[in-house]
């Protein structure tokens, strides 16, 4: 795993941490890399890997699947793609012991949701085919980890060749166990003790949509694919 900066560096803002992740990913650039962002805050990141190493950039859309009755407690997620993936808490979900046919109905509820995310933000663009391509995961820093870890797993079905984790920063203890669940990690801070993404970014305004149709289209028309 490879960590870069001081912990007490700033970035200015999503653009600045993109361009400078992108120096550290440039061993990538020979491997055609595929660069999937986690919106909406991954993709100025992302954009900035993706101009930096000529790579094609594309989204992760994650949903999560919460309890009967309580959403916030996640019994698992749907990741979409050519082939879209699911994930379960096995564990959880058979304390929980939900409805016959409920986690289904509600995975088709978010299956919907996530392919009208997409189309408002790639339009008629199909999701990438993954497999066998080297994908670059991104986000602007990760928490608990929980969205990126289901991505991950998500991912993982769809046989890349190779997962890279890329983000500017990250707690060291979370970091530390997500490189298990991937060929590679790039975190360029991992500041301790951590605090909040958001504290490592002098501008952290939230990333609209509008943003994230802009920076995919500019992306598109950049890209050698």
């Amino acid at each position: 795993m490879r960590a870069f900066l001081p912990e007490t560096n700033l970035f200015r803002d999503r653009s600045h941490a993109g361009q400078e992740l992108a120096e550290a990913l440039q061993h990538l650039k020979d491997s055609d890399p595929l660069v999937l962002a986690l919106p909406r805050g991954g993709v100025p990141v992302a954009f900035e890997v993706s101009r930096a190493l000529s790579a094609p950039l594309d989204l992760v859309l994650v949903r999560k699947i919460g309890a009967p009755g309580n959403e916030e407690l996640a019994l698992g997620a749907v990741i979409d793609g050519a082939e879209p993936k699911w994930v379960i808490n096995q564990e959880l979900f058979n304390q929980i012991s939900p409805p016959p046919n409920w986690f289904e109905e509600e995975m088709q509820r978010q299956l919907s949701e996530l392919e009208r995310r997409r189309q408002r933000y790639c339009g008629q663009r199909p999701a990438p085919v993954l497999s066998g391509r080297c994908v670059i995961l991104i986000d602007d820093g990760v928490a608990t980890g929980a969205t990126v870890r289901a991505a991950l797993k998500g991912l993982k079905q769809s046989n890349p060749s190779r997962i890279v984790l890329a983000v500017p920063v990250g707690p060291g203890a979370e970091m530390e166990m997500l490189r298990a669940e991937v060929d590679e990690v790039v975190c360029l801070a991992m500041p301790d003790p951590f605090i909040g993404v958001g504290c490592h970014y002098g501008d952290f305004d939230q990333t609209s949509d509008e943003q994230v149709i802009d920076l995919l289209a500019r992306a598109s028309t950049a890209s050698p694919e």
